[in-house]
């Protein structure tokens, strides 16, 4: 019997349960309290999604309905074992439409953005030369110990150039390492130009879309991309799954990510490793769990169309980033300017104020959750506040995040505006 014979047919789509008139979907702890000085229980405004999202109801629903038959995927002959292996297999193909991916793309599932980058990075081809920005995350600038490290780029057509002048010195196989959206600034990269530049070179590109698709339609096939890496926890599935979709060749061809069961075809003097590029670098039993809730969360987005979801974000984000400038002594951090396009995270700095005192201010406060440091970006962080590398071990390289996403209300953001402005008149 086949797994999808398991599944039977595929279930109409129903919308997600509504925050508003705006039929978005809830998230979980939309109602939690928290206490602040004083002993009072305030609603907590969660203004760190950049870091993880919550989950959302649906999310939530498709883990419980999996756990009674839960079993262990792809070996067995059970009916927990094949249905369990059906929603894993279905959940590879929603998180590959989701994507907008070619039907012969790989969708391999990691861990998380990070472990997803590091996968390929065991994959690529010998004598691969990898060009990345320093306005990278961590997780896109240190797999590659040999990596061409591009300035950050004074304008998006600058990195374009930048991207054209580096791949024509390279001679064999090249891979371009960009984020679609900073996940300091916000700032959209122009990934499709610098797709069509790394093309014309004969070069490959690997976007990290971690901070992107919550937020916006990605669409691998119409941005002519090669390879997209993103984390469910980013996306409102915080149940440790991510994914690596792409071109199959450089996975199939490559020695396993991990060696072990399930990664084999036949085991005797010789280990025979399965051609297929997703098994072949899935060893051991996959986090299900968390394949399914990811799926879920493809799902509950696809769902809303985006179009309400957009509006939404950038209404918040316009009052967020107005209220902000209002306030003396605040500075926003950019790469490109108030005007380029961006997503729900702004990042600041407080005179008189070190990053960790506001956080900690607003959060005992004012049971506002921010984040603050350098957001695994360091080398960026310190470009934008003009630091040198002494400030790399402390935290006087630092700024504030607040980023916004569903769940976000303007109560939060008005409080959080309320907050620095009671802040900045104590020094």
């Amino acid at each position: 019997m086949s797994v999808l014979t398991i599944l039977g047919p595929a279930p109409a789509r129903t919308p997600a349960r509504d925050t508003t008139e705006r039929g978005l979907p809830r998230v979980l702890g939309a109602d939690l309290e928290v206490p602040v000085k004083g002993g009072r229980l305030v609603p907590y405004a969660n203004l760190d999604y950049a870091a993880s999202a919550p989950c959302l109801e649906p999310v939530n629903a498709a883990v419980a309905a999996a756990l009674p038959a839960y079993s262990s995927v792809h070996r067995g002959a059970g009916y927990a074992s094949q249905l369990t292996t059906a929603r894993y297999e279905q959940a590879r193909h929603t998180v590959r439409a989701f994507a907008g991916a070619r039907a012969d793309d790989a969708v391999v599932f990691t861990r998380n953005t990070t472990d997803a980058t590091n996968l390929l990075a065991r994959c690529l081809p010998e004598g691969t030369t990898v060009v990345v920005f320093d306005t990278e995350h961590h997780a896109s600038l240190l797999p590659w110990p040999d990596a061409v490290r591009l300035a950050p780029p004074a304008f998006p057509g600058e990195a374009v150039r930048a991207v054209d002048d580096a791949l024509a010195g390279i001679d064999g196989p090249a891979l371009l390492v960009v984020t679609a959206a900073s996940n300091v600034t916000g700032e959209l990269w122009p990934i499709a130009a610098l797709a069509h530049i790394a093309h014309r070179h004969g070069a490959r590109i690997l976007v990290d879309a971690a901070q992107l698709v919550p937020h916006r339609r990605l669409n691998l096939t119409a941005l002519d991309l090669d390879y997209v890496v993103f984390s469910g926890h980013k996306l409102y599935a915080p149940f440790g799954a991510g994914a690596l979709i792409g071109r199959r060749d450089w996975l199939a061809d490559a020695e396993p990510y991990l060696r072990g069961g399930g990664a084999t075809t036949a085991v005797a003097e010789e280990t025979v490793w399965s051609e297929d590029a997703e098994q072949r670098h899935e060893a051991g039993t996959p986090n299900v769990l968390g394949a399914i809730a990811l799926a879920a969360a493809c799902d509950a987005l696809s769902a809303t169309g985006w179009t309400a979801l957009v509006r939404e974000e950038e209404r918040l984000l316009t009052r967020l980033r107005a209220g902000l400038a209002e306030i003396e002594g605040v500075r926003e951090l950019a790469l490109w300017g108030p005007e380029h396009p961006r997503l729900g995270i702004v990042s600041f700095v407080v005179e008189g104020w070190t990053a960790r005192e506001v956080a900690e201010a607003l959060s005992a406060e004012h049971g506002i959750g921010v984040r603050d440091g350098k957001f695994c970006a360091h080398p960026f962080v310190r470009h934008l506040l003009g630091a040198s590398d002494e400030g790399c071990h402390d935290g006087t390289a630092s700024a504030v995040r607040a980023s916004i996403g569903l769940g976000t209300a303007t109560e939060h953001v008005d409080r959080l505006i309320a907050a620095l402005r009671d802040l900045v008149t104590r020094r």
